[in-house]
């Protein structure tokens, strides 16, 4: 679950600052939990993950890439295991019973999903963040949940 996260947005103007809140997010996303993160390509999704993952020791910003085409990376952090998923390649219900994402749903876990919302089951997450690009390097982050 989460530590009282509410609706809300943010605006970051470089990508070190979009590490930095991934960080700062960290401190209150708490297992078992799945987070969609959404954004056109190139939005920052996954400079965010690197933050995110920075925050629970699972890695290192440098360390986090995108897993396009390997389609699952995990982190392992102390307490914390992060899923970091893309689901931009997988286009059939089929396909994405293939990676087992059921399997990943334990209780030290977090799942952030990219492209998540192409499949009704990832639709309704807890946490959903949702990033859009403003200008060359600015980013404006809004966190929901339900």
């Amino acid at each position: 679950m989460t530590n009282q996260i509410t609706a809300s947005q943010t605006i970051t103007h470089s990508a070190e600052e979009t590490i930095a809140f991934g960080r700062k997010l960290a401190s209150i996303l708490s297992p078992p939990l799945v987070v969609l993160l959404r954004g056109d390509l190139g939005a920052g999704k996954t400079t965010l993950v690197k933050g995110i993952a920075e925050g629970f020791g699972a890695a290192r910003a440098e360390d986090v890439t995108s897993p396009t085409f390997t389609l699952v990376h995990e982190y392992r952090g102390s307490q914390t295991t992060l899923y970091h998923i893309d689901l931009y390649r997988i286009d059939t219900e089929r396909e994405l019973e293939t990676l087992g994402l059921d399997d990943l749903l334990a209780p030290n876990c977090i799942l952030l999903i990219e492209w998540g919302e192409k499949f009704p089951r990832w639709r309704d997450p807890t946490v959903e963040i949702v990033l859009e690009r403003m200008g060359e390097s600015g980013r404006s982050i809004q966190l929901r949940t339900r």
